[in-house]
C-alpha cells in the first residue's frame, strides 16, 4: 500500500466515509454478537432490540442511529469543514484530527499514527491493574507511563467488568484468553512485527487429557466448561463468572502446584490465591477426579508466541480488502490497522452520538483505514468506551477526542504508545 499521507491532503478528493455497502441488505454483521452469556448492560431487553433480535456492536449495547441510504450520485464524495490539526506528539508518533461532511452528516476523527521502526517507541497492552477491573484511558495510560493510548476490547460491562477476549501483556505474559470464540486480534509477532488476525490459545492441565480448560481469567466459564482464575483476575466474582447459576459447579484451588482444596461454593470478593479452576456442569464432574494433594500444572499460552495481544470482535480489512458489510448502524469507532509499507501502526477514533459527529458504520470505519493506508484493521470496542488519549505539544496527556457518554467510561483496557529516548 501506500505511505501514510499527511491528512490534510488525504481529505481532498479520495472517499473517506461515504463508501457504497458490498452488501445489498445492509443487515448487521452476524460476528458481531457479545458472547459474555448475558446482556451487555443493565438495560432493559426493550431498550436494546427491536422487533427482531439484534446483535449489541458496542460494550454498551446502546442501539445505533441507522444510516440513511446514500444516492449513486453522491457516493464517495466527501468534503472537510474545518482544516486537519496535526502535530509531533514525540519522535514517530503524530496525532492528527479532522472534521468532514458527507451525504449522511458530519465526523469528526482522530488519529494516531505510530512508527515502531522509530528508536524509542513501542506499544503495550494498558491494563487497570487487574483482569476483573475498569479504569479510564487517561488513567491506564498514565500507569503505563506511556504518552498516547486508545481504549481496546470489548467487556463484560453490565458485571465483572473483565475482557471478552484475548489479552497479552510484554511484561506480564497472558493475562486473559477463552479457548475458542471472540479471537480476532491485533497482535505484535515474536519478533516484534504487527499483524492483525486470529490467535489460538494454548490452555490445558498436563497429564490430564480429559481435563479441558476453556477459559483463562475470562468473565464467563461456558456450560461444561473449565475456566482458571488467577491472582492477576483480581477479587474473586461468585457465581457472576457461571452466569449466576449454583448447581452443577465445582472449584479446585491449587497452590504451587497442588491441589490445596476443593468444594462447590465459590467465594466472593475474596483475594484469588494460586490459581482457582471452576467447572461446570460435564467441567465440574471432570474437577471431581482431584483431590487435595493432587498434582495440577497448568500450561498456558498463545501459540507462535507473540509479544503483544489484544482482541477486538471484527477484523475491518484484510490485505486492504473491506471485510465486514455492516453500513447501517452509526456508533463512535475504535479501529487499529497498520501499513506495511510505512510500518506505521493506525490508531483511529471516530466521534458519535453527537450532533458535529454522526459515527460511522463498520463499512465506513474499513474504507477510511484503508484510505488512511492499512492493508490490515480490527474493530476495537466503540460507544462511549470510543476514547483516545495524547499530549498538545508542552502540555500533559489529555483526552483529545469527545466521548459520548460526556466523559471517559471506564474500560476494562488499552492500546497504549510509548517512547523513551535512546541512551
Amino acid at each position: 500500500m501506500r505511505t501514510l499521507p499527511r491528512v490534510a491532503a488525504l481529505l481532498l478528493g479520495c472517499s473517506l466515509l461515504a463508501a457504497p455497502s458490498p452488501s445489498s441488505g445492509g443487515g448487521a454483521d452476524d460476528d458481531t454478537r457479545l458472547s459474555t452469556g448475558r446482556p451487555s448492560d443493565g438495560r432493559p431487553a426493550s431498550t436494546q432490540l427491536s422487533t427482531r433480535p439484534r446483535i449489541p456492536q458496542t460494550s454498551d449495547g446502546v442501539r445505533g442511529e441507522i444510516a440513511r441510504p446514500i444516492p449513486r450520485r453522491l457516493r464517495g464524495l466527501a468534503r472537510a469543514t474545518a482544516p486537519s490539526a496535526e502535530w509531533r506528539v514525540a519522535p514517530g508518533i503524530r496525532y492528527h484530527r479532522w472534521d468532514q461532511v458527507d451525504a449522511r452528516g458530519p465526523i469528526r476523527a482522530h488519529l494516531l499514527t505510530v512508527n515502531l521502526r522509530t528508536r524509542g517507541v513501542s506499544l503495550g497492552y494498558g491494563s487497570p491493574g487487574y483482569v476483573a477491573r475498569t479504569d479510564e484511558v487517561s488513567d491506564i495510560v498514565a500507569r503505563s507511563k506511556a504518552v498516547a493510548g486508545v481504549n481496546g476490547d470489548f467487556f463484560d460491562i453490565g458485571d465483572t467488568g473483565a475482557p471478552l477476549g484475548i489479552g497479552r501483556s510484554p511484561s506480564a505474559g497472558l493475562l486473559h484468553a477463552p479457548k475458542a470464540g471472540w479471537n480476532a486480534a491485533f497482535f505484535l509477532d515474536s519478533r516484534g512485527r504487527p499483524d492483525i488476525g486470529p490467535l489460538q490459545p494454548v490452555l490445558r492441565v498436563a497429564k490430564r487429557p480429559g481435563m479441558t480448560i476453556t477459559n483463562y481469567n475470562s468473565p464467563v466459564v461456558p456450560p461444561g466448561g473449565i475456566g482458571a482464575y488467577t491472582p492477576r483476575w483480581g477479587l474473586t466474582s461468585g457465581y457472576s463468572v457461571t452466569d449466576g447459576r449454583r448447581r452443577g459447579v465445582r472449584y479446585v484451588r491449587v497452590v504451587r502446584q497442588r491441589v490445596v482444596e476443593t468444594g462447590r461454593r465459590l467465594s466472593q470478593g475474596k483475594r484469588v490465591r494460586g490459581v482457582i479452576l471452576v467447572g461446570r456442569g460435564r467441567g465440574a464432574r471432570s474437577l471431581m477426579a482431584l483431590r487435595k494433594g493432587d498434582r495440577v500444572r497448568l500450561q498456558r499460552g498463545i501459540a507462535g508466541s507473540p509479544r503483544l495481544a489484544i482482541t477486538g470482535n471484527k477484523i475491518l480489512v484484510r490485505d486492504g480488502v473491506i471485510d465486514v458489510v455492516d453500513d447501517r448502524e452509526m456508533h463512535p469507532r475504535t479501529a487499529i490497522g497498520y501499513d506495511r509499507d510505512t510500518g506505521d501502526v493506525l490508531m483511529l477514533v471516530v466521534d458519535g452520538r453527537q450532533s458535529f459527529s454522526r459515527g460511522s458504520t463498520m463499512v465506513e470505519l474499513a474504507q477510511l483505514m484503508i484510505d488512511l493506508g492499512a492493508d490490515e484493521a480490527l474493530n476495537l470496542d466503540g460507544g462511549g468506551s470510543t476514547t483516545m488519549v495524547a499530549p498538545k505539544p508542552g502540555e500533559r496527556v489529555s483526552v483529545r477526542n469527545s466521548p459520548s457518554d460526556g466523559a471517559q467510561r471506564k474500560v476494562a483496557n488499552g492500546l497504549t504508545v510509548r517512547y523513551r529516548k535512546p541512551s
